[in-house]
């Protein structure tokens, strides 16, 4: 095939309450789910592993696919159409250590989490114990947040966490005055390097973004411009404006929580995906009329213009193409 394609099939088992099969282009041989529905459109799909594409499958819908890709205990799957094209399927255990598969998209994700206040709570990952750069001269103390602190030299970054003893992610804190003078330096950049070398990164700081035009002994517009230069060739390293010391400090409590909670995740989830059943090959998409009469006109083959082709024709094109 020239391009990848999600396809949706009747789920041959009759007994089965999953009524649908899905099949996602990954890997070399796909692999292949039972779905309750063809769309996390109101909520989330329950999927479950299926033994593996049927041969004749009764295909409902087939659709080009722009990107199918695994990250860690999800797959992130975004479709060649104008709506209903971008969703994650994520795999995941619940109660009693059973797997569990869920298709879901933006919009049922925001049903499951309402905008509300949020309260003081621990993050995702649980208690922390982060670790301080020693060269950081006067540090983030996470005393309103549920963490412990450690002193270490840091290779990139002020503030960290760590699995098996490497640094898992790092966050680099900057004044506003402080990113001024790395970025008209030129440090900037090697800063940058420095966290983009690491599994998960992010630098912050501590104003908004809208004080960047009330600077006066620089240009604005020569900081706006140098931000966005390197936020371009550095895309896997956010930088991220919060309005105070305070949020810049909160924000970067919960983004080193949510490293902890995914990697806590990611192994055990990891196995379901490594289990799932290879999903074989794709039949060929059935040709269109305009395929058939195209290639008659060119094999020299009386036709008409408009209408329904004669069953010779089909006939023919299949037996040329061995279809």
């Amino acid at each position: 095939m020239a391009r990848s394609e999600f396809l949706i099939a009747k789920n041959p088992e009759p007994d089965s309450s999953l009524p649908y099969l899905i099949r996602l282009p990954l890997g070399e041989a796909g692999v292949v789910l039972k779905a309750r529905d063809t769309w996390p459109r109101t909520a989330k799909v329950y999927c479950h592993r299926a033994e593996g594409w049927p041969a004749d499958p009764e295909i409902v819908e087939r659709v080009a696919v722009r990107s199918c890709i695994r990250r860690g205990a999800a797959v992130d799957l975004v479709l060649e159409r104008g709506r209903e094209n971008r969703s994650q399927i994520v795999f995941t255990r619940i109660r009693g250590g059973r797997e569990a598969i869920f298709w879901q998209s933006a919009r049922t994700v925001r049903q499951a989490r309402p905008n509300v206040g949020i309260p003081r709570a621990r993050s995702a990952g649980g208690r922390l114990t982060i670790v301080v750069d020693v060269h950081e001269r006067y540090p983030w103390k996470f005393t309103h947040q549920q963490a412990d602190t450690v002193r270490r030299a840091l290779p990139a970054g002020d503030y960290a966490v760590e699995l098996d003893g490497a640094v898992a992610a790092a966050v680099e804190r900057k004044t506003m005055v402080d990113l001024v003078a790395t970025l008209t330096t030129g440090k900037l950049r090697y800063l940058l390097a420095d966290l983009a070398s690491l599994p998960r990164a992010a630098l912050v700081v501590e104003d908004r973004y809208s004080s960047i035009f009330r600077l006066d002994h620089v240009r604005p517009a020569v900081v706006a411009d140098g931000v966005a230069e390197v936020q371009v060739r550095f895309p896997a390293v956010p930088i991220v404006f919060c309005e105070n010391r305070h949020l810049a400090q909160e924000w970067t409590y919960r983004f080193l929580g949510a490293v902890v909670a995914e990697l806590a995740a990611e192994a055990p989830a990891s196995e379901l995906v490594d289990r799932l059943p290879r999903a074989g090959p794709v039949p060929a998409a059935e040709p269109t009329t305009a395929d058939v009469r195209a290639w008659a006109s060119a094999a020299g083959l009386p036709i008409k213009s408009r209408g329904r082709l004669a069953p010779e024709v089909w006939a023919a094109y299949r037996a040329a193409h061995q279809l």
